[in-house]
């Protein structure tokens, strides 16, 4: 083999080494793709959604209110879930008996649960829930089939177990673009 050849051999090789590297670093630090599996974000998002996370926006502010969110399902960490946030840390998050949400005993003003929760479906909210110092309490939009921090088999969400917030769906292409997720939604003071 001539050194012509075994330079452009070792160039390749170089080039294919820092795609690779470059590529690591995307996916562990900036961005990655999922797929929504399950309807518990209907009206949002859909099975066979596939989504862009920033990973990289918490590194640098702490969550917001209703921003939808991606981690680790806690009975299974190779599956994710992806919920939105209800309640932040330090907040007593409660939901009544009518099917209202009151963050501090005021009642949320948000529009983004499918349908009014039913007594069954407030889980241990149906008493008031007072969050942690980096605690969030999370719920899918389609609120009478999620499982959610409502459960305690969720529970509530530390900050150092979210993955990123969802900010794009790529897929399907007819549903392209930003997922907006506190568009007119605040908290009634």
């Amino acid at each position: 083999m001539n050194r012509k050849k075994l330079k452009d051999i070792i160039n390749v090789l170089l080039y294919l080494l820092g795609v690779l590297c470059l590529t690591y670093f995307v996916i562990t630090f900036v961005g990655q793709r999922t797929r929504v599996e399950g309807d518990s974000m209907n009206e949002t998002l859909y099975e066979g959604d596939n989504l862009i996370v920033d990973k990289i926006t918490y590194r640098f502010r702490d969550p917001e209110r209703f921003e939808v969110i991606v981690f680790p399902c806690p009975y299974e960490r190779s599956m994710f879930f992806i919920k939105r946030i209800i309640g932040l840390p330090g907040e007593t998050v409660q939901i009544d008996e009518k099917g209202n949400i009151h963050i501090n005993g005021e009642i949320l003003q948000e529009h983004y649960g499918k349908e009014i929760i039913s007594p069954e479906h407030a889980g241990v909210a149906a008493n008031p829930v007072t969050l942690g110092p980096d605690e969030y309490f999370v719920m899918g939009d389609n609120r009478n089939n999620s499982n959610d921090s409502r459960f305690a088999i969720v529970g509530n969400i530390k900050k150092e177990d979210i993955i990123g917030r969802v900010v794009l769906r790529i897929w399907p292409l007819s549903r392209f673009g930003s997922i907006d997720d506190r568009k007119e939604a605040v908290a009634k003071n």
